[in-house]
């Protein structure tokens, strides 16, 4: 199964949980001090909504898979497609472990393909080599985007960052 993902930068995260609780009649999966998820099964959406954003609206939009050949076929299919791709393997963000990819849309919309493969305590942990002498991963800063250099320069972020 697959399942429709949503992530928005919202300015008052408190207010948003409480919104989107009412929306979906479902209280998160998961909040943190700067983040919050729904795993919804009607419809299945995993929407999320984080404060990290320089503005208010749509961070990226993607589709999560339960088993990691879904997420093989839906990068072999872009791959067949010509589409430009991003493929991040396995890396950390949003408070997950995950395995993923990324393509952008004709509008320059970023699409995430992903298959989570466990939690994580901190919203991204950085690779080691960039970390600050002494300081451990778990406490690393999540890095800042960085244009893909892909046709429409959409600012995700590269291999190893968080999303």
């Amino acid at each position: 199964m697959k399942r429709f993902h949503v992530h928005l930068h919202v300015d008052d995260l408190a207010r948003s949980i409480g919104f989107y609780s009412k929306l979906f009649a479902a209280e998160p999966a998961r909040v943190e001090a700067d983040y919050a998820k729904w795993m919804l099964d009607d419809p299945a959406v995993n929407f999320a909504i984080s404060t990290r954003g320089a503005q208010s609206g749509i961070d990226h939009l993607g589709i999560q898979t339960d088993e990691p050949a879904e997420l093989a076929a839906m990068k072999a299919r872009a791959q067949a497609a010509d589409m430009t791709l991003l493929d991040e393997g396995e890396t950390t963000c949003c408070y997950a472990r995950s395995e993923k990819h990324w393509v952008t849309d004709p509008q320059g919309i970023a699409w995430e393909h992903f298959h989570t493969l466990g939690n994580i305590p901190v919203f991204n942990e950085a690779p080691a080599a960039a970390q600050p002498a002494g300081q451990p991963a778990a406490q690393a800063a999540c890095c800042p985007p960085t244009p893909r250099g892909k046709p429409l320069a959409i600012p995700v972020k590269s291999a190893g960052s968080c999303c």
